[in-house]
Parts: structure tokens; sequence; C-alpha cells
């Protein structure tokens, strides 16, 4: 007797500046999932708002071709209990089309920040990823520093600005030079994939810096820079069953820091998988991020990143709770290079998913 196929509603787009990102990864996965165990219901978030079940070819996708009435119905995720899913327009009015389980492969505000994730425990749907808390904690880059901090983790040098509270130029530069040292890195607190991310190496670069940063976000991180190897961890797991990947990676990027560019678009960034650091320092991050995972409340997966110092010290960058599933994307490469297939490491999500909360 066959199992009978779970449906699985695989989210994507999203109202964000990472719209691009999630409509990359979510190719990948809507190919590498197993239709022999799963019905696929792909539904598109447009940059508006606007949830679309979207019946075409993988292939449109990547591009935002994706976006035609013929190919598109609109669709919305119901927040009641009893529909157990999607709510779906027909001539005959809207119906209900059961979900088992979603898959949210959605980046940064409006996605991963803990929003779509309240929407779908009001709906009592299971999904995979971060929880509301976790999401939340991960995503504000300031109070996630502040609890691992609390937590005992490394974590590198800065401060925050809050948008209409800006020190004048002079008075952030002298603050800078006293307590971090040249250059600094200026992120959008609530922002992902380096969006709004700018290196300053003195004051007129810094005043500029804070100008985009503002544009994205009302808070401001101003972080010392890191002189180590830039080094990612993949974790997976609930919070009792919460393993690392057995490889790290590593990031060389060709520019000065690793932006959006080097990040998706250009192919400049070089990857080392395993990364080029000595064993007792792969261990310490594995088990760092493991600790990191479980502080913030973590579920599901998450990719960890960190700077690996030449003196065997370690610093804790930051925690990508929805962390990329492109081609390229370092999450499902350490797994895979963990041993893990790509449909299996799907597989093994959804099962996570599946377990009570």
């Amino acid at each position: 007797m066959s199992q009978e196929k779970l449906t699985v509603a695989v989210l994507f787009g999203g109202a964000s500046t990472e719209h691009d990102v999630s409509r990359l990864s979510v190719s990948s996965v809507l190919r590498e999932l197993d239709r022999a165990k799963y019905e696929i219901l792909p539904v598109g978030i447009t940059r508006s708002g606007e949830w679309l079940l979207y019946s075409g070819d993988v292939s449109l996708i990547a591009d935002g071709r994706w976006e035609q009435p013929e190919l598109t119905t609109p669709c919305l995720l119901s927040p009641v209990p009893a529909h157990h899913g999607l709510m779906v327009q027909t001539p005959d009015g809207w119906q209900p089309r059961r979900v088992d389980v979603v898959f949210p492969v959605l980046h940064g505000m409006n996605g991963e920040d803990g929003t779509v994730q309240g929407l779908l425990e009001l709906a009592q749907l299971p999904y995979v990823g971060c929880g509301v808390t976790g999401s939340a904690n991960c995503m504000d880059k300031d109070i996630a520093k502040r609890l691992f901090a609390e937590a005992g983790i490394p974590v590198a040098g800065g401060f925050t600005v809050y948008r209409g509270e800006e020190p004048s130029s002079a008075e952030l530069t002298a603050k800078v030079e006293a307590e971090l040292g040249w250059p600094v890195f200026v992120k959008p607190v609530n922002l992902g994939s380096s969006v709004g991310v700018s290196r300053a190496c003195n004051g007129e670069e810094l005043e500029a810096a804070m100008a985009q940063a503002l544009r994205f976000d009302r808070k401001v991180l101003v972080e010392e820079a890191i002189r180590g190897a830039e080094v990612e961890c993949a974790v997976m797991g609930n919070h009792h069953n919460a393993v690392a990947s057995d490889v790290l990676g590593e990031i060389v990027p060709v520019r000065e820091m690793y932006d959006y560019e080097g990040k998706y678009l250009d192919g400049s960034t070089q990857l080392y998988i395993p990364a080029r650091i000595p064993g007792d320092q792969t261990e310490l991050i594995r088990k760092t991020a493991v600790a990191a995972y479980r502080a913030l409340d973590c579920r599901g997966l998450s990719r960890v990143d960190f700077f690996a110092l030449p003196d065997g010290t370690i610093r804790l960058n930051e925690i990508n709770t929805l962390p990329g599933f492109t081609s390229i994307s370092m999450f499902p490469k350490l797994f895979m290079a963990s041993g893990y297939t790509y449909p299996r490491l799907l597989d093994r999500l959804i099962e996570l998913a599946l377990e009570p909360r």
C-alpha cells in the first residue's frame, strides 16, 4: 500500500528587499523536492504582498516571469485553524485547500523575521524553520548580539544608532575612533544578504554609510572589522536534537566585503569546503554554533556565521534563520558535504517541522 503524499505549500518571493534571492532559492527547492512523496503547492508572494498559487514551470520563477495571470490564482493563508491551509479563489468563491506543512523559502523582512511564522502559528500549521521568537531574535542584529553576549558567546564590538537620534558626523567619528578603530562596517539591523551594508574607513565614508543604512532601517549597527577567516556552519534540528554540519565553509570575497553582488550575481566569491582552519578551531565553531542556536531559540535550520581569528579564537557574526538555498548557497552545500543528498536534506527539514513544537 503506497503512502499518502504530504501536501507542502512552498512560499517564495515576499514583500522584502530580498525578494529576488528568494526566487533563486525556491527554484532549487522546487526542483529537488521529491514529487513521489509530496504534493507541492508553490505560493508566490509579490513585492506588493499579493499571494498567488502558481501552476507554471519552475524555470519561470528565478527571473520573475512567474507573475502571469494565466499561471496564477489568487490565494491567501487562512489564520482559521479549521481551514488548515490556503483559501483559493475560484469562480464559485473562495475554497479551502488543505495543507499538511508549509515550507517558507522567504528571506529578510516579512518572511524571516517572525511575521509569517506568527501567521502560521495562528493557523496551527506545521512549518519548516524557526518559530516566532527565534526568527525575531536572529533578525534583529542588535538584540541577537545582546543575547549572544549574555550566553557568553564572543562577538565583534559595536554600537547601535537609532534613526532620529543620530550623533553629528564629528561625534560619530570620534566614537568610532575611541571605541572601535577603522575600518568599521555599518549595517541595517533588520536586513540580510548584505543589503544596505557598507564599509567605512574614515569619517566621510562613515557619514555616507549611515545615510545608506538608515534608508533601510530605523536601527543601524556600527561594528568593528574583524580580521579573520569568514567561516560558516550549518545547524539543523530542534532544541533537543540540533546538530552542526560535519564540515564548515569558508568565504573569500574578491571585493572588500561579502556584498550582495558577490553573494548572488557575479560569481566573484571563492568558497572553500572544508574551511581552511585548524581542526580544534573547527570543533570550537561547531560547538559554539549549536550553543548559539539553542540560546536564541532556533529550530529547524539556520546558518551560523563566524570569524576565525589567526590566534585560534572566534567571533560569532550572525545567525541566518532562513539561509539561501540557491545552487551556490552554503547551507545545503555543507550538509551535502556531510553526507546528505539535497532531496534527503529537504525531507529532514520537513520531518523536523512535523515534530511537536
